[in-house]
């Protein structure tokens, strides 16, 4: 291949990750920079957009060390969906009670609007349609709301900008204040085709955002992988170590810059059932601290409890489906982390020099006779994994965690079994979207998983066992920095568009295919899934007569 690269940035929940990507799509060198999460009190999450920042500097600056920067055609940056609030001379604003100026993001997982989400969803507009029919407090309008009404002065008056932290990023980067095309649809109810509609802010109590024609959340917006603005302005580019002028693609958010990471890649010969059947048979299953369950189609097809459908939201010409869980690898910390053996576990994992779910995963070998076995060791432990609320299909953000079969013993085998119990339940959430979405008119024949959860061979097995489907792993197992490096593969002209560029520098890494042996356990085990969610509203339904 030629000797130049594209530089992709993922701005993660608690690290940004930087990566040097040849144009056949091997990722050449990355670096990881922590970033803060303040909490100062229950379901408020917040960062600073100043750190990110300089993370992403940092970060960008150590994957191309020793590299001609002009070699670096291109850089592309992708983000959860956090809400970042600037100043009128772009500095930061405060979104908490304290007035912390720098603590200006209220972060995606932030559940402090959910009073003011749900009264969205109780008017009842016809844009929540686009959401499954109910308003997420992960979502924008909620949080903006919650600002006006919890900080008018401090906040709310004083701020000029309110970005998606994706779009933050291209700002930074280039100056141009346009907005991706994929955050404003999934995250703002944007319409590709209408706009803004005055009637939903009116409705929700945000008329002042009309008023200011909408400069402060956006009134310029491009496709992602884009070109935007003039490229990198002279202080970025002495930020990132790059030359003024290297395009900038329109940004994305994290589990979209997944999705556009795995879903092209060439399956021939490998006997899959997408194998000869356009990307409409293929779902993306970002997993990370949360999941992301991401589904095109050709036409629109409305999903209850799935956000979209979203044209061109990733890919162009594609209506996109959303489903997701709220907690996943941060569920997974939070059992095993917090469970009495978890120190015997830790210093077991220290001796034997693996990481804490290798050694969990070795230990459930230990204590199953065959792999088979394995899974059905939870027969009768049973999880509900919603803690942080039902993000699809229920759309329920008061739905909570659900544990049947605990017994009074403290052991790491009892650790391991509700280790083992959580993964399984998160891969029954996944057929539970699944199956709503396959209702709705998808045909989903294959599964295409990257994040850090698709790196633990068990969470990959379970899914594929559970969900009935074959699951395929990234070559490149660093997926959404590769999607990040597409859209800057994109920005500089050297792809035309974004499936050229998928196709380009996507590849196979293996397949996981499920288990037929398990297909009855897991037919039952699904059945008692749906029943705990039945039984939980059942008891709130009973405290509440």
């Amino acid at each position: 291949m030629g000797s130049w690269y594209y530089v992709g940035v993922d701005v993660g929940s608690a690290s940004v990750r930087a990566a040097l990507v040849s144009p056949d799509g091997r990722l050449r060198c990355t670096a990881e920079e922590p970033i803060a999460v303040h909490e100062p009190c229950v379901d408020h999450y917040e960062q600073s957009s100043t750190e990110i920042w300089s993370k992403c500097c940092q970060t960008v600056k150590r994957v191309t060390e020793g590299i001609d920067a002009a070699c670096v055609r291109g850089i592309g940056f992708d983000s959860t969906c956090s809400l970042v609030v600037l100043d009128k001379q772009f500095q930061p604003v405060a979104v908490n009670l304290a007035g912390v100026n720098d603590r200006n993001v209220v972060m995606w997982m932030d559940h402090r609007a959910a009073a003011q989400a749900s009264r969205i969803t109780a008017c009842r507009h016809t844009l929540l349609q686009r959401v499954g029919g109910v308003m997420s407090p992960e979502m924008q309008p909620p949080k903006l709301l919650w600002l006006k009404e919890n900080l008018p002065d401090s906040c709310w008056r004083r701020a000029a900008h309110f970005f998606d932290l994706p779009d933050f990023l291209s700002w930074k980067a280039t100056g141009s204040l346009c907005r991706s095309l994929c955050t404003l649809v999934c995250k703002w109810l944007y319409s590709a085709s209408e706009g803004w509609d005055d009637t939903f802010w009116s409705a929700i109590g945000l008329e002042d955002l009309i008023e200011d024609s909408y400069t402060r959340i956006g009134d310029q917006v491009c496709c992602p992988g884009a070109a935007v603005g003039r490229g990198l302005t002279a202080a970025a580019a002495a930020d990132l170590g790059l030359n003024k002028g290297t395009a900038v693609g329109a940004s994305l958010i994290d589990a979209h810059a997944g999705g556009i990471g795995v879903l092209g890649a060439d399956v021939s010969g490998l006997q899959l059932p997408c194998e000869q059947q356009p990307l409409t048979a293929r779902m993306a299953l970002i997993c990370g601290t949360s999941s992301c369950h991401m589904a095109v189609s050709r036409e629109p097809l409305l999903v209850p409890g799935v956000w979209g459908p979203y044209l061109s939201a990733m890919l162009p010409g594609l209506w996109l489906n959303e489903g997701g869980q709220s907690a996943t690898g941060k569920l997974v910390d939070h059992v095993v982390k917090g469970h009495a053996a978890f120190r015997q576990l830790e210093e077991q994992a220290e001796r034997s020099g693996r990481h804490i779910y290798t050694q969990l995963n070795l230990h459930l070998q230990q204590m199953s006779t065959d792999a088979t076995h394995l899974e059905q060791l939870t027969a009768h432990l049973h999880i509900w994994p919603d803690f942080h609320g039902n993000r699809s299909p229920l759309a329920d953000q008061t739905a909570r965690g659900t544990v049947v079969g605990l017994s009074l013993s403290q052991t790491l085998d009892d650790l391991a079994l509700l280790y083992l119990a959580t993964l399984q339940a998160l891969a029954l959430g996944s057929r539970h979207i699944i199956a709503a979405m396959t209702e709705a008119g998808h045909d989903i024949t294959t599964l295409f998983l990257c994040g850090g959860l698709s790196k633990n061979t068990l969470f990959v097995q379970t899914h594929a066992n559970i969900t009935g489907l074959p699951v395929v792993l990234p070559a490149e197992r660093e997926a959404v920095l590769l999607g990040a490096a597409v859209i800057g593969a994109c920005a500089s002209s050297d792809c035309t568009s974004i499936p050229e560029a998928m196709r380009k520098m996507s590849r196979v890494g293996y397949v996981v295919r499920p288990n037929p042996e398990l297909q009855s356990f897991y037919r039952r085990k699904y059945s008692v899934f749906l029943r705990l969610y039945q039984h939980q509203k059942e008891c709130v339904s009973l405290m509440e007569d």
